[in-house]
């Protein structure tokens, strides 16, 4: 990743932006597991754990019990909050150094940044001495995209990729095959053929919520296997470049024609709502989703669910996108043993083994570590999409994810502290043409002046 020569001015000032649009301490539920709402007692250390409000994260919270009767006189506390709320609540903290959090849940995005800034401390020594925690079995990958310098500053909860999802009866029905490998015209076709609104079923679901790490994410990985990118090799935004315009205007018109009614407003959740409920023909989204789906579903449409790659486009590279939620330990942590406890228990291969016994094999945290994919009732509960996971997380190529090349890394974002601010904003106009209440042209012309001007204000561009 270059570095623009104001880059931490521009961090600094940025993030704080960002986290004075945080949700209050009062707006969000948290969760205590013993029921005291936090701080300690008879001598019990309280850590207190920000985490997304994921099914995989929702099971861990069930299961505490057991970390606390293995590790007496430690409890934990949970908040836990929608992605887009946790994201500036947490850099809030960190930023600030508050100490609300001892340990907080961050993606792949915010780890090297956060590092850089001291805002949480390395694992490795936590990590080397904790043997039976076996950091050797994480993914390459996915360990990869959550340190910084060659040090480990997240331990995995799962790591993830980008794939297809589709009703294999549907596709019958319309005369339509798809191919593992498919083309994202060969999928605009088979929406078209297996759309069938009469009866309450898009042709496909796609995120068209604003955010970042909402409509972006997907958005981002068609662009790329369109041949568009964020910025070319000097900075300079490429939002309105011929390959970013042809890809935007298909994932538009995608969604308008196609797509579920409301498309604006539904980020993974509600698609995988629909999806599960057979309100969907195809969905494409986090490979990290695949056992909701099938946890969730009808027998009816539980049966006739097939996946697929992330769809290819013009520029013909892969696009599938390379994501992991961690949990890392604040610097501002009073507790940082007993941080990293939890964070030992709630990633290791037998906290796995557990979620699959109590919970079902279809809600444990997929794609961190290669054991997952050696254990037998998962092979057999994951049969039709643990392959496909695997093939996806290996293909995603962060540090060149476009065609042409980039001075960032990231496939699905950009690596850089200012990326909030600017995907916020271009995911906002990205929405308003999905709903209909500007042009693809016009929404993209605002987001190429906007970025340009952060870009220009952070040093970046001379």
């Amino acid at each position: 990743m270059r570095i623009g020569p104001n880059r931490r001015k521009a961090a600094a000032k940025v993030l704080a932006v960002t986290a004075a649009g945080a949700v209050l301490a009062g707006s969000f539920t948290a969760c205590s597991t013993d029921g005291s709402g936090g701080g300690t007692s008879g001598g019990d250390v309280t850590i207190n754990v920000a985490l997304a409000a994921n099914p995989q994260m929702k099971t861990a919270e069930s299961l505490i019990s057991d970390f606390e009767q293995k590790n007496p006189g430690i409890k934990v506390k949970f908040t836990t909050l929608p992605e887009n709320d946790l994201r500036p609540t947490v850099t809030k903290d960190v930023a600030s150094k508050a100490g609300q959090f001892d340990v907080t849940m961050m993606g792949s995005y915010e780890v090297p940044i956060w590092a850089k800034n001291n805002w949480i401390i390395p694992l490795e020594d936590y990590a080397s001495k904790d043997t039976a925690w076996k950091k050797e079995d994480i993914q390459k990958p996915i360990a990869d995209i959550l340190s910084a310098d060659d040090k480990m500053y997240a331990a995995p909860f799962y790591g993830s990729s980008s794939f297809l999802f589709y009703r294999k009866d549907l596709a019958q029905k319309a005369g339509v095959t798809i191919s593992e490998t498919p083309t994202w015209e060969q999928i605009a076709d088979a929406a078209a053929k297996m759309d069938d609104k009469a009866n309450g079923i898009s042709g496909i679901c796609l995120r068209g919520l604003p955010g970042w790490g909402q409509n972006l994410a997907s958005l981002t990985t068609v662009i790329n296997t369109f041949g568009g990118r964020w910025f070319d090799e000097n900075w300079n935004p490429q939002l309105t470049s011929p390959e970013t315009t042809k890809a935007v205007q298909f994932y538009v018109d995608l969604l308008r024609n196609h797509g579920q009614a409301d498309a604006a407003k539904d980020g993974w959740e509600g698609c995988l709502q629909k999806m599960s409920q057979g309100n969907t023909a195809m969905w494409y989204d986090d490979t990290v989703f695949a056992g909701s789906v099938l946890g969730q579903a009808t027998p009816e449409v539980k049966d006739n669910i097939g996946f697929a790659m992330a769809p290819t486009g013009p520029a013909n590279i892969e696009s599938g996108w390379l994501w992991s939620w961690g949990l890392g330990i604040t610097s501002s942590s009073k507790h940082p043993e007993e941080a990293w406890k939890f964070i030992s228990w709630v990633t290791s291969p037998e906290y796995i083994k557990l979620a699959g016994e109590k919970a079902g094999w279809d809600s444990i945290p997929p794609g961190s570590r290669k054991s997952t994919y050696e254990l037998s009732e998962y092979q057999q509960a994951a049969a039709q999409y643990a392959d496909l996971t695997q093939k996806s997380i290996a293909a995603a190529n962060p540090k060149q994810p476009t065609a042409e090349k980039v001075p960032y890394t990231g496939v699905q974002y950009v690596q850089i502290p200012e990326f909030v601010e600017i995907g916020d904003f271009v995911s906002q106009q990205v929405a308003g043409a999905i709903s209909g209440t500007q042009t693809v042209e016009e929404a993209l012309k605002k987001s190429q002046d906007y970025t340009t001007n952060v870009v220009k204000t952070a040093g970046y561009l001379k």
